[in-house]
């Protein structure tokens, strides 16, 4: 069996996070449209000051999210044949973490304004709790407790760039 190169390795690597932003990319786009129409509406007219305010940190931490996870392009393109690919791995791996904390913070947010909009305060505070505690289970706790999957298939060493975690 024959081993990857370190060039292969950055470009798989590469290729990886590629993948995985495309996801998330779609997803926050989303989320930001839905956020960008939402004052348009007849109903948003009625919101208070409260319900204004998580709409604001949700429409800026999806405006950010949105930057972070689309950044990478832009670094691909600047730094295009250049041979800067672990360069670029690095990057993009701490912009697409940045993003999905952005994205949780927006989706989080978007939630405790339709529930607060809905139903009495305090249940919606408890379903956004829920929420971002969903979130950070699926996000941060699994992947964090079972980080070390595989670590006895030494032929498989792919899901993080060299010097993060290898």
């Amino acid at each position: 069996m024959s081993r990857e190169t370190e060039k292969q390795r950055w470009q798989r690597n590469f290729a990886d996070l590629l993948q995985e932003l495309r996801v998330a990319q779609t997803g926050v786009q989303i989320l930001f449209a839905f956020l960008l129409t939402l004052p348009f509406s007849a109903g948003f007219t009625k919101v208070t000051n409260f319900q204004k305010d998580a709409y604001v940190v949700s429409l800026l931490a999806a405006a950010a999210a949105t930057a972070m996870i689309i950044s990478p392009v832009a670094f691909h393109r600047a730094l295009f044949r250049q041979g800067r690919k672990p360069e670029l791995v690095r990057f993009a791996h701490r912009m697409a973490t940045g993003g999905l904390a952005f994205m949780l913070v927006s989706m989080v947010s978007a939630v405790l304004l339709i529930t607060d909009f809905i139903l009495d305060r305090p249940i919606a505070l408890l379903l956004s709790t829920v929420t971002g505690l969903w979130f950070l289970t699926f996000w941060v706790l699994l992947p964090f407790v079972r980080r070390n999957w595989g670590d006895d298939d030494d032929d498989e060493d792919d899901d993080s760039p060299v010097g993060q975690g290898d």
